[in-house]
């Protein structure tokens, strides 16, 4: 049923129910999202102000629901991560074009050479700090899918601020792609293989089902991100977001433009169950592997959903009322 939208208003779609996986959370949620939020305060030296912003993100909620079977230790890398990825994303909006390159360049050279790369930098220090302990336990090919997929973000993350800076809206087909690489979920989905111990081998990372499956995905996971953020990306002047791009691309309402970016929410969805019924066999020891991988797809999409109304990064505190009555 339509909901009539009064003057400056927005109808959100209604994603939650559309989609009908079942939310799960990790039991260590609690004390691993408080040592990951402290961990993240202490390293980034936050003001009080800062701080408080980012205890709202609720960064260490996000992975219990998308990495809900791993154990305290898988989850608390992983919850370094991810807060430490939200905080890189708010870095590159501040800095102008050489400030997010170098930041890149630090970062991955860390990662790269962890053990001889020196650097007094609070990105490449707190990068050190959770890269030696992932690799202590991912695979090889699990940690060079994820630094190919980290630099890709950098590159990504690099070109929006080009076109911040000369106010360029993009094409519609070129915002889709970069804006792929500028989520951070290609490096979050390959830390699924680290959290439940396996090492995917390449044939099957790299097989069309697989990389539909991580696409779709992808898709769902950012486009409505797009969604939850407009209001707070429009009102710094952010461009880079799919509603945006669809009013200046297609001409489209703000309304309608909502409307078009949750149709392709919800077809993405589908993607994900259409493409899950061809996966083949790879044999009974990896078969297994693949199955634990689509279930963390699965679990990503459900629970990136539920949790874009618990954070305050959209929303405020107000999360909870908009996700009931999908107004703003």
């Amino acid at each position: 049923m339509l909901i009539p939208c009064r003057p400056g208003q927005i109808i959100l779609p209604d994603l939650v129910s559309h989609c009908d996986f079942p939310l799960r959370l990790n039991p260590y949620c609690a004390p691993v999202a408080a040592a990951s939020e402290s961990w993240m305060i202490q390293g980034a030296k936050f003001s009080e102000k800062r701080r408080k912003k980012f205890l709202g993100l609720k960064a260490g909620q996000l992975t219990a629901m998308c990495y809900p079977d791993c154990e305290a230790e898988e989850l608390r890398v992983v919850s370094d991560f991810m807060n430490y990825l939200f905080n890189l994303d708010d870095w590159s909006d501040e800095f102008d074009t050489e400030g997010v390159r170098g930041l890149g360049d630090c970062v991955m050279n860390v990662l790269y050479h962890p053990r001889t790369y020196s650097t007094n930098a609070v990105a490449g220090k707190m990068a050190r700090s959770f890269w030696l302990r992932l690799a202590r336990k991912a695979g090889p090919r699990c940690q060079q899918r994820f630094l190919e997929a980290f630099d890709m973000f950098f590159q990504a993350v690099t070109q929006q601020s080009i076109d911040r800076a000369c106010g360029i809206i993009p094409d519609l087909e070129s915002y889709i792609s970069l804006r792929r690489d500028t989520s951070g979920c290609k490096p979050v989905f390959v830390l699924m293989e680290y959290a439940a111990g396996i090492d995917l081998p390449d044939e099957v990372a790299d097989h069309p089902i697989i990389r539909s499956l991580n696409e779709a995905t992808n898709d769902l996971v950012t486009w409505s991100n797009d969604i939850f953020s407009y209001d707070v990306e429009q009102k710094r002047g952010d461009t880079h977001n799919m509603i945006t791009v669809i009013m200046h691309t297609l001409g489209y309402d703000l309304q309608s433009a909502v409307d078009f970016v949750g149709r392709l929410c919800k077809a993405s969805i589908y993607r994900f169950n259409s493409g899950r019924a061809h996966i083949p066999s790879w044999g009974p020891d990896i078969d297994p592997q693949v199955e634990t991988y689509v279930l963390g797809l699965q679990d990503w999409i459900v629970g990136s959903l539920h949790w874009s109304f618990e954070t305050e990064r959209y929303f405020g505190k107000r999360g909870g009322e908009i996700k009931d009555t999908r107004e703003i």
